[in-house]
């Protein structure tokens, strides 16, 4: 890890790459005219808000001018406020109570939730004088824009671990006139700043989900998919497999499926808590407060804990969802980047092909390329029925266990057609052979009708997966037919293997 450096008359200490960033933004700030919008990037668990703290007093001790910070939840207020003190800048939080400033002139630096300034503003019951710097924090959100003509006169600032739009019809270039890059996610793992993320990923097929007008996948057809009994058991297998005994934060797309977590997971015997944005305050801090304190807890919440949620003993994130948001899948991952002395990795388990289409959290990101062509980016997004196309099915080791006797349990799809189509058969074929292998595979594994069957049961996820890749053979992928052709191929199979015992 780099040295710390600490200056005199502060009460944080700075590392060396964030002095380094601050330095640079400095310079930048004296090169451009004075309404200059500017943009900052630096991954989560980085030190955002220590940097732009930082930024905070030097800019007031150089200027004489004021700063404003603004942030788009009351909870990430709080913290900015606090962080502010221990730099020694004295600040003012303009939330809901505040109505009016007239001891505006006791404070240099203020704090303010966007939609309340916005009002506040509207309707001219604060007027905020002799402000130099604007701070947007989590810049990426565009609910910021509206408050740009009030402070056109001002130099902004927005900080962000992802400089790519939460609007894909508002790009933020149009926005800021430049982008600085932070230390990268990788380096700042090599450098002992943030823990090393392990991932694992586990195939789900998505060909149900629809994509809504935000361009993310909606929370109804996420739901119809999550809260089904596959994917609990799905959910469940791999928490046991990859983080048991582990403090676990679940994300999913929805309160009915993170309740459906809890119950599957209280009836499997594990310790459980929900949190979503309908609890109370009292209620979240209690839920937050035993998570905290207790070792290998499991919380499962929806969206709340994405941004100005910082719990370093988190061990374990799992990503119950999918998303085509980039912004998204980095901040829930970086909920659990932060580096104790006994915690140097973390664990995450993807169950939404989340990896497979944005790449692993620590991999490069060219960040100028997106902020200045997001739309290309956005567009070439590797398609859910490619990254399913790669999907290989491969026998839990309890699963093999079961069909012990058995040598041969693959099977080739690709191999199979091509056969089928140098002899001139119909392509119905592949799946008879498919059939057949089934078969024997449980009749070498079976003493009888009833084990069979049973045996039968768990080949559920392998012919979904046969299916799934017969039906690019044939170019009829859609999730209709390839559930008319499971069924039909679970019948089958059924009736030939009561005639086989």
């Amino acid at each position: 890890m780099e040295n710390s450096v600490q200056e005199k008359g502060k009460g944080k200490d700075l590392y060396d790459y964030q002095v380094a960033d601050i330095d640079q933004i400095f310079d930048t700030m004296a090169n451009r005219p004075q309404s200059f919008n500017l943009l900052y990037q630096l991954p989560t668990g980085g030190g955002k808000t220590v940097i732009f703290s930082e930024i905070t007093r030097r800019f007031i001790k150089n200027t004489k001018k004021k700063v404003l910070i603004l942030t788009h939840r009351i909870e990430l207020s709080r913290q900015t406020s606090n962080m502010l003190e221990e730099f020694g800048v004295k600040n003012k939080v303009i939330n809901s109570q505040v109505k009016e400033l007239p001891d505006q002139d006791q404070f240099m630096c203020f704090v303010a939730m966007v939609e309340t300034l916005n009002n506040r503003l509207q309707d001219e019951k604060i007027e905020v004088s002799d402000i130099g710097l604007v701070i947007i924090d989590e810049a990426h959100y565009n609910s910021f824009r509206k408050l740009f003509k009030y402070f056109n006169q001002c130099f902004i600032l927005g900080v962000t671990a992802t400089p790519l739009s939460s609007n894909i019809k508002l790009p933020m270039k149009d926005s800021y006139g430049e982008l600085i890059v932070g230390s990268p996610i990788e380096k700042l793992i090599d450098t002992g700043f943030l823990a090393k993320a392990v991932t694992y990923s586990y195939e789900v097929g998505l060909g149900t989900l629809k994509i809504g007008t935000n361009g993310d996948y909606t929370v109804r057809s996420s739901e119809v998919l999550y809260t089904n009994s596959v994917m609990q058991g799905k959910l469940l297998y791999a928490y046991k497999q990859r983080a048991m005994n582990k403090k676990t934060l679940i994300f999913n797309n929805g309160i009915n499926t993170s309740l459906q977590v809890a119950e599957t997971f209280t009836k499997a015997g594990l310790e459980i808590r929900h949190l979503d944005n309908t609890h109370t305050k009292q209620q979240r801090k209690e839920i937050l407060q035993w998570f905290k304190e207790k070792p290998n807890a499991i919380l499962t919440s929806v969206g709340i804990l994405t941004t100005g949620f910082d719990e370093p003993t988190v061990e374990c994130i799992v990503l119950n969802r999918a998303t085509k948001s980039l912004a998204l899948y980095f901040q829930m991952i970086g909920r659990g980047s932060r580096v104790l002395e006994k915690k140097k990795t973390f664990a995450v388990i993807d169950l939404g092909n989340n990896a497979a289409r944005f790449g692993l959290w620590s991999e490069p990101v060219d960040w100028q390329k997106i902020f200045m062509n997001p739309d290309y980016f956005l567009e070439n997004l590797i398609s859910d029925e490619d990254i399913e196309r790669n999907f290989k099915y491969t026998f839990p080791e309890e699963l093999r266990a079961r069909f012990k006797n058995s040598e041969l349990i693959t099977f080739d799809v690709n191999a199979e057609n091509a056969k089928a189509i140098s002899k001139g058969d119909k392509s119905s074929v592949i799946l008879d052979t498919s059939r057949n292998q089934h078969v024997v595979m449980i009749r070498e594994n079976a003493e009888d009708l009833r084990e069979a069957l049973a045996l039968m049961r768990l080949l559920e996820e392998d012919i979904r997966d046969r299916i799934r890749r017969y039906s690019y053979c044939i170019c009829k992928s859609t999730a209709n037919y390839r559930e008319w052709l499971t069924e039909d191929y679970k019948k089958k199979l059924k009736e030939q293997v009561m005639m086989e015992f």
